[in-house]
Protein backbone atom coordinates (compact mmCIF):
# COMPACT_ATOMS: atom_id res chain seq x y z
CA UNK A 1 0.00 0.00 0.00
CA UNK A 2 1.10 3.10 -1.02
CA UNK A 3 0.77 6.60 1.52
CA UNK A 4 0.45 10.11 0.10
CA UNK A 5 2.56 12.62 2.15
CA UNK A 6 2.72 16.44 2.56
CA UNK A 7 5.77 18.11 3.19
CA UNK A 8 5.70 21.55 4.45
CA UNK A 9 8.90 23.69 4.43
CA UNK A 10 10.39 21.56 1.88
CA UNK A 11 13.51 24.14 1.02
CA UNK A 12 15.00 24.29 4.67
CA UNK A 13 17.66 21.59 5.65
CA UNK A 14 15.59 19.10 7.48
CA UNK A 15 12.60 19.40 4.11
CA UNK A 16 15.49 18.59 1.76
CA UNK A 17 16.66 15.53 3.94
CA UNK A 18 12.98 14.11 3.94
CA UNK A 19 12.75 14.37 0.27
CA UNK A 20 16.11 12.37 -0.25
CA UNK A 21 14.80 9.92 2.89
CA UNK A 22 11.39 9.30 1.23
CA UNK A 23 12.75 9.13 -2.58
CA UNK A 24 13.46 5.69 -2.00
CA UNK A 25 10.91 4.74 0.25
CA UNK A 26 8.89 1.23 -0.77
CA UNK A 27 5.45 2.83 0.50
CA UNK A 28 5.29 6.67 0.36
CA UNK A 29 4.99 9.39 -2.51
CA UNK A 30 5.58 13.08 -2.27
CA UNK A 31 2.35 14.22 -3.31
CA UNK A 32 2.95 18.22 -2.23
CA UNK A 33 6.07 20.31 -1.12
CA UNK A 34 5.89 23.58 0.36
CA UNK A 35 7.81 26.63 0.70
CA UNK A 36 6.67 30.14 0.75
CA UNK A 37 9.59 32.08 -0.37
CA UNK A 38 10.47 29.67 -3.07
CA UNK A 39 6.86 28.88 -4.16
CA UNK A 40 6.82 28.26 -7.76
CA UNK A 41 10.04 27.03 -8.09
CA UNK A 42 11.68 23.14 -9.21
CA UNK A 43 13.31 21.30 -5.71
CA UNK A 44 15.43 20.89 -8.46
CA UNK A 45 16.60 24.53 -8.43
CA UNK A 46 16.47 24.82 -4.80
CA UNK A 47 18.25 21.74 -4.08
CA UNK A 48 20.63 20.55 -6.80
CA UNK A 49 21.49 17.24 -5.43
CA UNK A 50 17.77 15.82 -5.75
CA UNK A 51 17.22 17.15 -9.37
CA UNK A 52 17.06 13.80 -10.38
CA UNK A 53 13.78 12.94 -8.68
CA UNK A 54 10.68 13.84 -10.21
CA UNK A 55 8.90 15.85 -7.41
CA UNK A 56 6.00 18.13 -7.51
CA UNK A 57 6.68 21.53 -7.90
CA UNK A 58 6.90 23.86 -4.25
CA UNK A 59 3.81 25.42 -3.68
CA UNK A 60 2.70 27.68 -0.74
CA UNK A 61 1.03 26.04 2.03
CA UNK A 62 -2.91 27.22 1.24
CA UNK A 63 -2.48 25.70 -2.48
CA UNK A 64 -2.10 22.18 -1.20
CA UNK A 65 -5.07 20.37 -1.72
CA UNK A 66 -5.07 17.62 1.31
CA UNK A 67 -7.68 15.33 0.22
CA UNK A 68 -6.18 12.00 -0.25
CA UNK A 69 -2.75 12.63 1.79
CA UNK A 70 -2.26 10.48 4.88
CA UNK A 71 0.40 12.55 6.62
CA UNK A 72 2.30 15.62 6.79
CA UNK A 73 5.63 16.54 7.61
CA UNK A 74 5.60 20.08 9.26
CA UNK A 75 9.41 21.03 8.58
CA UNK A 76 8.59 24.84 9.80
CA UNK A 77 10.01 27.45 11.48
CA UNK A 78 9.35 27.56 15.33
CA UNK A 79 6.24 29.13 16.24
CA UNK A 80 5.18 29.12 12.85
CA UNK A 81 3.68 25.43 13.37
CA UNK A 82 1.20 26.18 15.85
CA UNK A 83 -0.88 28.41 13.62
CA UNK A 84 -0.43 25.92 10.51
CA UNK A 85 -1.17 22.78 12.13
CA UNK A 86 -4.25 24.30 13.72
CA UNK A 87 -5.33 25.13 10.29
CA UNK A 88 -5.12 21.60 8.80
CA UNK A 89 -7.65 18.84 8.34
CA UNK A 90 -8.40 16.79 11.90
CA UNK A 91 -7.74 13.44 10.09
CA UNK A 92 -4.53 14.40 8.81
CA UNK A 93 -1.47 12.95 10.63
CA UNK A 94 1.49 14.87 11.29
CA UNK A 95 4.90 14.94 12.55
CA UNK A 96 6.21 18.17 13.13
CA UNK A 97 9.68 18.97 13.07
CA UNK A 98 9.86 22.74 15.05
CA UNK A 99 10.32 22.91 18.95
CA UNK A 100 6.17 24.14 18.87
CA UNK A 101 4.51 20.68 20.33
CA UNK A 102 7.72 19.37 22.85
CA UNK A 103 6.66 20.79 25.54
CA UNK A 104 3.87 19.49 27.65
CA UNK A 105 3.30 22.24 30.30
CA UNK A 106 2.17 25.36 28.29
CA UNK A 107 3.78 27.32 30.97
CA UNK A 108 7.29 26.04 30.21
CA UNK A 109 6.82 26.35 26.68
CA UNK A 110 6.55 30.03 27.04
CA UNK A 111 8.75 30.56 29.81
CA UNK A 112 11.95 29.01 27.28
CA UNK A 113 10.55 30.23 23.90
CA UNK A 114 8.89 33.67 25.09
CA UNK A 115 5.77 33.66 23.53
CA UNK A 116 2.39 31.72 24.41
CA UNK A 117 1.31 28.75 23.04
CA UNK A 118 -1.06 29.73 20.56
CA UNK A 119 -2.47 25.89 19.73
CA UNK A 120 -3.33 24.66 22.93
CA UNK A 121 -5.89 21.85 22.10
CA UNK A 122 -3.18 20.56 19.76
CA UNK A 123 -0.46 20.94 21.90
CA UNK A 124 -2.17 18.29 24.62
CA UNK A 125 -2.91 15.53 22.12
CA UNK A 126 1.16 15.99 21.07
CA UNK A 127 3.44 12.41 21.83
CA UNK A 128 6.93 13.22 22.38
CA UNK A 129 9.01 11.98 19.19
CA UNK A 130 11.82 10.19 20.84
CA UNK A 131 11.05 7.07 18.62
CA UNK A 132 13.13 4.06 21.04
CA UNK A 133 10.90 5.55 24.66
CA UNK A 134 7.52 6.44 23.00
CA UNK A 135 6.86 4.17 20.70
CA UNK A 136 3.21 2.41 21.64
CA UNK A 137 2.23 6.13 21.85
CA UNK A 138 3.37 7.04 18.66
CA UNK A 139 1.76 3.92 17.01
CA UNK A 140 -1.81 5.77 18.38
CA UNK A 141 -0.71 9.45 17.54
CA UNK A 142 -2.18 12.18 15.09
CA UNK A 143 0.51 14.99 16.17
CA UNK A 144 4.25 14.09 16.85
CA UNK A 145 6.46 16.42 17.88
CA UNK A 146 9.89 15.39 16.77
CA UNK A 147 12.76 16.40 19.62
CA UNK A 148 15.72 18.75 19.41
CA UNK A 149 18.66 16.91 17.75
CA UNK A 150 20.87 17.91 21.12
CA UNK A 151 18.01 16.61 23.37
CA UNK A 152 18.03 13.99 21.36
CA UNK A 153 21.47 12.97 21.35
CA UNK A 154 21.69 13.26 25.35
CA UNK A 155 19.05 11.53 26.05
CA UNK A 156 20.55 8.49 24.46
CA UNK A 157 23.14 8.46 26.76
CA UNK A 158 20.93 9.02 30.07
CA UNK A 159 17.32 8.16 29.98
CA UNK A 160 18.21 4.21 30.69
CA UNK A 161 20.71 5.25 33.27
CA UNK A 162 18.18 7.36 35.31
CA UNK A 163 15.72 4.36 35.00
CA UNK A 164 17.97 2.19 36.37
CA UNK A 165 18.92 4.26 39.05
CA UNK A 166 22.67 4.00 38.59
CA UNK A 167 24.03 7.49 38.42
CA UNK A 168 23.89 10.62 40.70
CA UNK A 169 21.05 12.54 39.61
CA UNK A 170 22.62 16.50 40.66
CA UNK A 171 25.85 15.50 39.17
CA UNK A 172 25.45 15.10 35.15
CA UNK A 173 27.25 17.17 32.95
CA UNK A 174 26.73 17.11 29.05
CA UNK A 175 29.18 19.08 26.51
CA UNK A 176 28.16 18.62 23.37
CA UNK A 177 29.62 19.44 19.89
CA UNK A 178 27.33 20.21 16.49
CA UNK A 179 27.56 20.62 13.40
CA UNK A 180 26.01 24.04 11.76
CA UNK A 181 23.27 22.71 9.79
CA UNK A 182 21.82 22.93 13.29
CA UNK A 183 21.32 26.26 12.94
CA UNK A 184 18.72 25.91 9.76
CA UNK A 185 19.73 27.61 6.38
CA UNK A 186 18.77 30.65 6.64
CA UNK A 187 21.51 33.54 6.22
CA UNK A 188 23.14 34.70 9.34
CA UNK A 189 26.08 36.16 9.97
CA UNK A 190 27.70 34.15 12.77
CA UNK A 191 27.50 31.31 10.30
CA UNK A 192 29.23 32.93 7.08
CA UNK A 193 32.54 31.10 6.37
CA UNK A 194 34.92 33.42 6.88
CA UNK A 195 33.26 33.92 10.89
CA UNK A 196 33.30 29.81 11.13
CA UNK A 197 35.89 27.75 10.03
CA UNK A 198 38.99 27.19 11.74
CA UNK A 199 37.63 27.72 14.47
CA UNK A 200 34.76 25.93 17.00
CA UNK A 201 33.02 27.96 19.73
CA UNK A 202 30.60 27.49 23.03
CA UNK A 203 26.94 29.34 22.76
CA UNK A 204 24.49 29.77 24.96
CA UNK A 205 26.41 29.22 28.16
CA UNK A 206 25.22 29.08 31.41
CA UNK A 207 22.06 27.27 30.72
CA UNK A 208 20.45 29.26 28.80
CA UNK A 209 19.80 26.50 25.58
CA UNK A 210 16.04 25.72 24.64
CA UNK A 211 16.52 22.05 24.45
CA UNK A 212 17.56 22.38 28.03
CA UNK A 213 13.56 22.49 28.34
CA UNK A 214 13.33 18.88 26.87
CA UNK A 215 16.02 17.78 29.28
CA UNK A 216 14.31 19.02 32.41
CA UNK A 217 11.04 17.64 31.22
CA UNK A 218 12.22 14.13 30.00
CA UNK A 219 14.54 13.31 33.01
CA UNK A 220 12.07 14.44 35.66
CA UNK A 221 9.77 12.52 34.24
CA UNK A 222 11.65 9.29 34.25
CA UNK A 223 13.29 9.77 37.41
CA UNK A 224 10.01 10.79 39.62
CA UNK A 225 11.87 14.23 40.46
CA UNK A 226 13.17 17.12 39.23
CA UNK A 227 16.60 16.91 37.39
CA UNK A 228 18.53 19.60 36.11
CA UNK A 229 22.07 19.10 33.85
CA UNK A 230 24.68 20.97 33.12
CA UNK A 231 24.90 21.68 29.69
CA UNK A 232 27.35 23.50 27.01
CA UNK A 233 26.53 23.13 23.56
CA UNK A 234 29.22 24.01 21.20
CA UNK A 235 29.15 25.04 16.95
CA UNK A 236 31.65 22.80 15.41
CA UNK A 237 33.29 23.88 11.57
CA UNK A 238 31.25 20.91 10.17
CA UNK A 239 28.07 20.64 8.35
CA UNK A 240 26.36 17.56 10.05
CA UNK A 241 26.62 15.71 12.91
CA UNK A 242 26.59 15.79 17.01
CA UNK A 243 28.67 14.35 20.18
CA UNK A 244 27.93 14.98 23.25
CA UNK A 245 30.19 13.87 25.91
CA UNK A 246 28.95 12.68 29.08
CA UNK A 247 30.22 13.06 32.55
CA UNK A 248 27.86 11.01 35.48
CA UNK A 249 29.06 9.38 38.72
CA UNK A 250 28.53 5.35 38.69
CA UNK A 251 30.06 2.23 38.28
CA UNK A 252 31.17 2.44 34.55
CA UNK A 253 30.82 -1.04 33.75
CA UNK A 254 27.07 -1.14 35.10
CA UNK A 255 26.36 1.79 33.07
CA UNK A 256 27.99 0.18 29.94
CA UNK A 257 25.83 -2.98 30.72
CA UNK A 258 22.24 -0.76 31.26
CA UNK A 259 22.88 0.91 27.74
CA UNK A 260 23.55 -2.26 26.05
CA UNK A 261 20.37 -3.77 27.68
CA UNK A 262 18.16 -0.96 26.89
CA UNK A 263 18.83 -0.90 23.31
CA UNK A 264 19.42 -4.52 22.24
CA UNK A 265 16.89 -4.93 19.10
CA UNK A 266 16.26 -1.60 18.47
CA UNK A 267 17.45 -0.82 14.60
CA UNK A 268 19.07 2.13 15.26
CA UNK A 269 20.86 2.90 18.51
CA UNK A 270 24.10 0.77 18.74
CA UNK A 271 26.03 0.69 21.78
CA UNK A 272 29.79 -0.07 21.10
CA UNK A 273 32.26 -2.20 22.75
CA UNK A 274 33.22 -0.76 26.50
CA UNK A 275 35.69 1.49 26.26
CA UNK A 276 35.36 2.68 22.57
CA UNK A 277 34.03 6.00 21.62
CA UNK A 278 31.47 7.01 18.61
CA UNK A 279 32.73 9.65 15.80
CA UNK A 280 30.30 11.41 14.13
CA UNK A 281 31.96 10.49 10.97
CA UNK A 282 30.27 6.79 11.38
CA UNK A 283 26.67 7.94 11.32
CA UNK A 284 26.84 10.81 8.75
CA UNK A 285 23.79 10.76 6.20
CA UNK A 286 22.27 7.55 8.69
CA UNK A 287 19.60 7.23 11.16
CA UNK A 288 21.84 5.49 13.35
CA UNK A 289 22.75 6.94 16.72
CA UNK A 290 25.93 5.16 18.03
CA UNK A 291 26.59 5.11 21.86
CA UNK A 292 30.34 4.27 23.96
CA UNK A 293 30.70 4.05 27.70
CA UNK A 294 34.54 4.47 28.60
CA UNK A 295 35.74 4.44 32.45
CA UNK A 296 37.42 7.44 33.78
CA UNK A 297 40.70 7.52 35.39
CA UNK A 298 38.84 8.90 38.52
CA UNK A 299 37.25 5.98 40.82
CA UNK A 300 33.26 5.37 40.56
CA UNK A 301 32.43 7.92 37.61
CA UNK A 302 31.98 7.06 33.92
CA UNK A 303 32.14 9.12 30.41
CA UNK A 304 29.29 8.08 28.03
CA UNK A 305 29.30 9.23 24.33
CA UNK A 306 27.18 9.62 21.85
CA UNK A 307 27.22 10.68 18.20
CA UNK A 308 24.17 11.02 15.65
CA UNK A 309 23.55 13.11 12.37
CA UNK A 310 21.79 15.62 13.59
CA UNK A 311 19.72 16.24 10.39
CA UNK A 312 18.89 12.16 9.62
CA UNK A 313 18.92 10.47 13.14
CA UNK A 314 18.15 13.87 15.16
CA UNK A 315 15.29 15.21 12.98
CA UNK A 316 14.19 14.24 9.68
CA UNK A 317 15.08 10.72 9.89
CA UNK A 318 13.28 10.44 13.31
CA UNK A 319 10.55 12.00 11.96
CA UNK A 320 9.95 9.23 9.24
CA UNK A 321 10.75 6.53 11.89
CA UNK A 322 8.14 7.85 13.78
CA UNK A 323 5.62 8.32 10.14
CA UNK A 324 6.45 4.73 9.40
CA UNK A 325 4.85 3.38 12.96
CA UNK A 326 2.19 6.11 12.81
CA UNK A 327 0.81 4.78 9.41
CA UNK A 328 1.58 0.72 10.56
CA UNK A 329 4.52 0.54 8.13
CA UNK A 330 7.60 -1.39 8.56
CA UNK A 331 9.51 0.94 11.48
CA UNK A 332 13.10 0.43 9.38
CA UNK A 333 11.12 1.41 5.77
CA UNK A 334 13.34 3.79 4.05
CA UNK A 335 15.76 4.37 6.66
CA UNK A 336 18.50 1.26 6.62
CA UNK A 337 20.72 3.61 4.41
CA UNK A 338 24.55 3.45 5.55
CA UNK A 339 26.38 5.79 7.08
CA UNK A 340 28.28 8.19 4.01
CA UNK A 341 32.38 7.51 4.29
CA UNK A 342 34.99 9.07 4.20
Amino acid sequence: MTHKIAILGASGYTGAELVRLIATHPHLEIAALSAERKAGMAMGQVFPHLRHLDLPKLVKIEEIDFTGIDLCFCALPHATSQAVIKGLPETLKIVDLSADFRLRDPAEYEKWYGKPHSALDQQAEAVYGLTEFYRDDIKQARLVAGTGCNAATGQYGLRPLIEAGLIDLDDIIIDLKTGVSGAGRSLKENLLHAELSEGAHPYAVGGTHRHLAEFDQEFSRVAGRPVKVQFTPHLLPANRGIVATVYVKGDPQAIHNALEKAYVGEPFVVTLPFGEAPSTRHVRGSNFAHVGVSADRIDGRAIVVVALDNLTKGSSGQALQNANLMLGIDETAGLMLAPVFP
